[in-house]
């Protein structure tokens, strides 16, 4: 894999490349992997594009994401985010049915959809976090993308926008459906990943590294359970209604209960023993969780 990086600004250069001919609306498009002819300068080259995408494979291929490489299997809905790097490895098969949606911010920007977009978490999901769809949800989806393709093929009025927009929008509700059932479905392994985060959680406070680097990120302990950081707070509200940040600082607090029971140390010192580098964020958080100062828990207890 080369370290050279492809990037791709508009739909219409994106056309371009793939020898799509001119696309039918500026912001938006639907295009058939089998009608792609991927040009040897996007071979083994990590692309970067302007565009939020979502792809619906219905053969096995290989995907890399970043640095890693990824099977991914038939039926899978995957999505990426403006400025994130793939690369798609090898040719398209030849019995390649599925579809690629891609869509510019500019599309969304100034509508509902825009500013929730980023509440749609799984566009900041790893490749090997794919939706796996069932052939009922996999028709659902992919109707509505022949409306969204049906809307941008008209002429385009005063009311184009605002169509498309609503049906992506529905697409994206159905995605976060079908996610929340694929959570419910894998119950085991989901309670077999909050262990693994728990442990991890647990060896970063025992290990002393709260004063050598401070409170754990929820990126950096996803990262440990191998896992992107909006997955795993998903998950995790999915199993716990708590977010991963909620574990993390309900964690925290439960460490400087004990300090402050079983240690002479003052407020300050504890706040700095639990990676705070300001002591006011510490009692913040501390009132925030439990209704009282630390100094008031200390006294009352």
């Amino acid at each position: 894999m080369s370290d050279s990086i492809l990037k791709i600004e508009s739909i219409s250069q994106l056309h371009e490349l793939l020898g799509c001919g001119k696309p039918e609306h500026p912001l938006i498009t639907v295009l058939d992997p089998q009608q792609l002819q991927v040009p040897a300068q996007m071979h083994n080259v990590r692309v970067v594009s302007n565009f939020y995408a979502v792809w619906l494979k219905t053969t096995d291929c290989g995907i890399e994401y970043g640095r890693n490489h990824y099977d991914f299997e038939e039926g899978a809905l995957v999505f990426t985010a403006p400025q994130q790097v793939v690369s798609v490895s090898g040719e398209v098969a030849e019995d390649e049915a599925g579809w690629m949606l891609f869509f510019h911010p500019d599309l969304i920007r100034s509508t509902g959809l825009g500013e929730k977009i980023d509440q749609y978490t799984f566009f900041s999901y790893e490749i090997h976090e794919a939706l796996h769809l069932s052939d009922a949800e996999k028709a659902t989806i992919t109707q509505c993308i022949y409306n969204i393709k049906d809307e941008y093929e008209q002429r385009i009025d005063d009311h184009s926008q605002s169509v498309i927009v609503s049906n992506i929008e529905l697409l994206l509700n159905y995605c976060r459906r079908y996610y929340a059932r694929q959570f419910n479905t894998r119950t085991t392994a989901n309670k077999d990943l909050l262990t693994r985060f728990e442990r991890v959680l647990k060896d970063y406070f025992d290990s002393g590294q709260l004063i050598k680097k401070g409170i754990p990120t929820v990126q950096n302990l996803a990262g440990e359970v191998h896992l992107s950081a909006d997955y795993l707070s998903d998950l995790l509200k999915k199993e716990t209604g708590r977010s991963a940040k909620d574990h993390i600082n309900d964690f925290v607090v439960e460490k400087a209960k004990y300090l402050l029971l079983n240690s002479q140390d003052t407020i300050s010192g504890i706040a700095y023993e639990l990676g705070f580098n300001y002591p006011h964020y510490f009692s913040r958080l501390f009132k925030a969780k439990t209704g009282q100062t630390p100094q008031e828990f200390r006294s009352l207890n």
